[in-house]
């Protein structure tokens, strides 16, 4: 008996000590595919002023255009940024509740014909030399409407939160395969926390 047992009870020690390593070699790919790749480096509210019944987002990000997006870019195919806020009212008897959200979407694409770089926003576009000009523009954004000043209401408090992302939903079906695959076609930040002063709620 302990001839047959002994095998069984080493395979299994075996199997309990390899375990850590193997799903540790696993969660490589995965955690690498996760890391963050834009840097949300600053993010401000502030009411609009003129009317004063609008809040207004201003945010600078940083990031690395990887190669393979680069590439793509020049070989015509259009890349979407998507820069999505969202704002809640705390709750402290249950989950905090969405009072707004808004996403902010720009186009990013390459002629051929001219050699120029263009970033459209809504109805609005503009051309450039370089990336560099372009994705210049893409990082920094000014005087977003985000929501109505009247969601915000007194006495109460707040958390807003920011993020751009590459919405690869947008890419050509064979690109959104590299999307899954390859950290290079991998663009995203975290949720940046903005914050929501006293002053905007009166």
């Amino acid at each position: 008996m302990r001839l047959i047992a002994a095998p069984k009870f080493w395979l299994t020690l075996l199997t309990w000590l390899a375990w850590p390593a193997m799903a540790a070699l696993f969660a490589v790919p995965t955690l690498a595919l996760a890391d963050e790749r834009i840097g949300v480096m600053a993010a401000t509210l502030e009411p609009a002023k003129e009317s004063g019944d609008a809040l207004l987002l201003n945010a600078t990000f940083e990031f690395e255009m990887p190669q393979a997006l680069e590439e793509a870019v020049q070989k015509g195919i259009a890349l979407y940024f998507n820069i999505e806020f969202e704002l809640f009212r705390k709750r402290w008897y249950w989950f905090d509740r969405r009072v707004a959200s808004s996403t902010l979407t720009y186009r990013l694409s390459f002629s051929p014909l001219t050699r120029q770089y263009r970033l459209a926003r809504g109805g609005l576009s503009q051309s450039f030399e370089s990336l560099e000009e372009a994705l210049s523009l893409l990082k920094s954004v000014r005087n977003w409407r985000v929501a109505d000043k009247g969601v915000l209401a007194p006495r109460e408090e707040y958390d807003a939160q920011v993020r751009m992302r590459l919405d690869v939903t947008q890419l050509p079906k064979p690109f959104q395969v590299n999307a899954i695959t390859s950290r290079e076609w991998t663009l995203a930040s975290d949720w940046r926390e903005v914050p929501v002063t006293a002053e905007l709620t009166r």
